[in-house]
């Protein structure tokens, strides 16, 4: 059995402020810690349920967080970034399931350091009229090559995006938003035994939980935060404006919707 994991950081326990997500925020690295302990609790479920091979994809910010000193010995990990795939890359057809981990809830929604790829730039994203998170998304990345996402920790309103758009996936709820920054956390170790004991149950569930399956042509509608954003993003020729700050596209295949709606964010995240 082979799994692969994509982790971020907004939705690991204790983990409520820029100061833990930014790379010059005085109490990252202790965010870093907590993060790689989640992920290693994660990978030792993994294993004692029969995983022979775990791979997991850092999938926060420069994607360089992941303690390399202290990830599990039995696992291997992709660090840095740009990646073409960005926090799925290395997914494909070879693996059996997929667990998002530390994940957070969509721009918009209610949640912990809720957003969508950048805070900074992007306000909704939607493709076939339907609001989509870096949880949505990514799903559909790994649908799109054949493989179920079983397990998702976070918060609350993540567990409740994964569960509406994943019908009997497994959640780890390590922590209960109050509002944006704040929230009410389960301890480290707690977090980490409910991470392990939920991955043992979610990939006990395999046969369950089908792969998302998304069906093109994809129109796909980014809104950015101003109109500024917008005009910038715009030099990428596919993109039709159809208000001052909204762009939509067309495209038949979701891996290209996807790296066009990186491509979007990257260029108007170079005036943030």
């Amino acid at each position: 059995m082979k799994i692969f994991i994509s982790a971020d950081i907004e939705g690991v326990a204790g983990v409520v402020h820029r100061e833990h997500t930014s790379r010059d925020g005085r109490e990252h690295d202790r965010a870093r810690m907590l993060m790689t302990e989640e992920v290693n609790a994660c990978i030792e479920g993994a294993l004692s349920s029969g995983a022979t091979e775990v791979v997991v994809n850092d999938s926060h910010g420069t994607m360089r967080n992941l303690l390399s000193e202290t990830i599990h010995q039995s696992a291997e990990y992709i660090t840095g970034s740009p990646k073409p795939l960005a926090m799925m890359e290395g997914i494909s057809s070879n693996y059996d399931a997929a667990i998002f981990l530390g994940y957070h809830s969509r721009m918009g929604n209610y949640g912990v350091l809720n957003h969508t790829f950048h805070g900074g730039v992007v306000e909704n994203i939607r493709i076939n009229n339907k609001d989509m998170g870096e949880f949505a998304l990514n799903a559909g990345i790994a649908g799109h090559f054949g493989v179920p996402v079983v397990l998702v920790s976070g918060c609350q309103h993540t567990a409740d995006e994964a569960v509406d758009f994943i019908p009997g996936i497994q959640t780890a709820i390590v922590k209960r938003t109050i509002n944006r920054q704040s929230a009410r956390n389960l301890s480290p170790k707690s977090a980490r035994d409910l991470i392990k004991e939920k991955t043992i149950v979610s990939l006990s569930r395999i046969p369950e939980i089908k792969p998302v399956s998304m069906q093109g042509p994809f129109l796909v509608e980014i809104s950015y935060l101003h109109s500024g954003l917008a005009d910038a993003a715009g030099i990428l020729p596919i993109v039709e404006k159809i208000n001052p700050k909204t762009h939509r596209f067309e495209t038949d295949d979701f891996i290209t919707a996807f790296r066009f709606i990186r491509s979007l964010i990257a260029i108007a995240g170079a005036l943030h």
